[in-house]
C-alpha cells in the first residue's frame, strides 16, 4: 500500500498551542529555526529517496523563499498551509478567503507553478467551518487534507470518512489517518500522536488501516525535529506538555516509518485512488 507523507511547514512559535501566549504581531523577535529543521528532513528523504508533500505556511514562505526553492528543486510537492496560521474557526469566509488567497500568491509566484492542495491549520474543519471547502474549490485547488475524523479541541470532523473521498467536481478530501476499533477512532497519523505513541503501535496501527484498502496519511512538522529549540515562557501546561513530549524521539521514528512502509506525496497517493476509485468515493458532508 503506497501511503501518503506531508510536512507541515511553520515554526515552533507559530503552533496554536502557544497562541494564546505568543501573537502573531509578536513573530518577529523569536528566533526562526525553521528552515534548519525543514532541511534536515531534506536530509532524511534524500537518504530514503522519499517523495512527500510540503504544506508551506505563507508567511514561512514570504520570508524564505530559497526555502520554498529548495523544496521544490527536490521534488516534492508543494501545497498551502494558509498565510498567518489563524483557526478557520476565528475567522469570517471573507477573512479565509484573504487569507488563502495571499498564500497561493507567495507560493506560486516562488515556484512557477499552480499549488493544488490545502491543510488548514490545527485541522479546523470541522462541521461548523465546513464553508471553507466551497472556498477552497472556488479558489482553484483540487484537493484539502485537513479533515480529522476524531473529536479534538482545535479541529475535527468526527463525521468525515476515514478514506479519501470526492466532495465535489474535481475536488477531494484525503483525510487524515485513524484506526477505527469498535465506535472509536483513534488518530495515528504523526505529529504529536508519533511522538506520544509506542513506535511499535504506529507502525501496527497503519498496518491494520493498509489492511483496510485504506492509504494512510503520515504528518510531521519541522520544529519536531528540533529537541533544543527556545522553550515558549507562560505557556499552559497542556499546551507544553503536547509540544515538547518526545521531541527527542522524532527523528528516530520517521526514520523507522520510512523503512517500513512505502511513501508518496499526497497527489501521487490521491491520483492512484482517484485512478482505482473515480466516482466511487463521492460524498455529502
Amino acid at each position: 500500500m503506497l501511503n501518503a507523507l506531508s510536512v507541515d511547514v511553520e515554526d515552533y512559535y507559530q503552533v496554536s498551542a502557544f497562541a494564546k501566549t505568543v501573537r502573531v504581531e509578536d513573530w518577529p523577535r523569536f528566533e526562526s529555526r525553521v528552515v534548519q529543521n525543514t532541511d534536515r528532513i531534506l536530509a532524511i528523504l534524500a537518504e530514503y529517496r522519499l517523495k512527500a508533500t510540503f504544506f508551506i505556511l505563507g508567511q514561512v514562505a514570504e520570508c524564505y523563499p530559497d526555502l520554498v526553492r529548495g523544496v521544490h528543486a527536490e521534488g516534492h510537492e508543494i501545497a498551502t498551509h494558509g498565510y498567518g496560521h489563524q483557526l478557520i474557526s476565528l475567522q469570517q469566509p471573507a477573512e479565509f478567503r484573504q487569507d488563502l488567497q495571499r498564500s497561493l500568491q507567495v507560493l506560486e509566484d516562488i515556484i512557477g507553478e499552480k499549488v493544488w492542495g490545502y491543510r488548514a491549520p490545527s485541522y479546523s474543519i470541522t462541521p461548523q467551518t465546513a464553508w471553507a471547502l466551497d472556498i477552497l474549490q472556488g479558489l482553484g485547488l483540487r484537493y484539502d487534507s485537513s479533515l480529522f475524523p476524531i473529536h479534538h479541541d482545535l479541529g475535527g470532523f468526527p463525521s468525515s470518512p476515514r478514506r479519501p473521498f470526492q466532495i465535489k467536481e474535481d475536488f477531494w478530501e484525503f483525510p487524515l489517518t485513524t484506526w477505527r476499533i469498535w465506535r472509536w477512532s483513534i488518530p495515528v497519523a504523526g505529529g504529536g500522536y508519533l511522538r506520544l505513541y509506542p513506535y511499535c503501535f504506529t507502525r501496527w496501527a497503519i498496518g491494520r488501516v493498509n489492511q483496510e484498502g485504506i492509504p494512510a496519511v503520515v504528518y510531521v512538522h519541522p520544529w519536531e525535529f528540533d529537541p533544543d529549540q527556545p522553550r515558549i515562557k507562560g505557556a499552559p501546561l497542556w499546551s507544553r506538555f503536547r509540544h515538547y513530549q518526545n521531541l527527542d524521539k522524532t527523528e528516530k521514528r520517521f526514520r523507522a516509518l520510512c523503512r517500513d512502509f512505502e511513501f508518496a506525496s499526497m497527489g501521487e497517493v490521491l491520483r492512484n485512488w482517484i485512478a482505482q476509485r473515480g466516482d466511487l468515493d463521492r460524498r455529502q458532508l
